[in-house]
């Protein structure tokens, strides 16, 4: 289930994020949750499953309406179960568009196209 991201859930979104390697260090990590706690073009939203936040996924819309995805991370307990595909498919529905590739999800958005 996807939730919309607010700061009560920063930690949660952090450690999350953290598991980027461009957010393992600290302030750089800080620095991207600022920005898309104060820049209205970026969004983040949270996957719970049954009780637990498993997954986060960062989006920024362009003035044109194109939708980057500039993060997805799935705690590492949670992988190999389908669940980026999953929040993708979801937020992809939710928002009626495809997502171009940020150069952290290129590689990411190119293998699903491929599946």
């Amino acid at each position: 289930m996807i939730i919309k991201y607010k700061p009560a859930y920063r930690k949660i979104a952090m450690g999350l994020l953290s598991y980027t390697p461009e957010l393992k260090e600290v302030k750089t990590l800080q620095e991207t949750m600022d920005e898309y706690e104060n820049d209205e073009s970026m969004k983040l939203y949270l996957w719970k499953k049954e009780e637990d936040i498993v997954g986060v996924v960062g989006l920024q819309e362009s003035s044109d309406g194109d939708v980057m995805l500039r993060h997805i991370c799935v705690n590492p307990s949670y992988r190999h179960e389908g669940i980026a595909d999953t929040i993708l498919s979801t937020m992809e529905e939710k928002l009626g568009k495809n997502f171009i590739a940020s150069d952290l999800t290129r590689e990411f958005l190119e293998k699903r196209k491929n599946k």
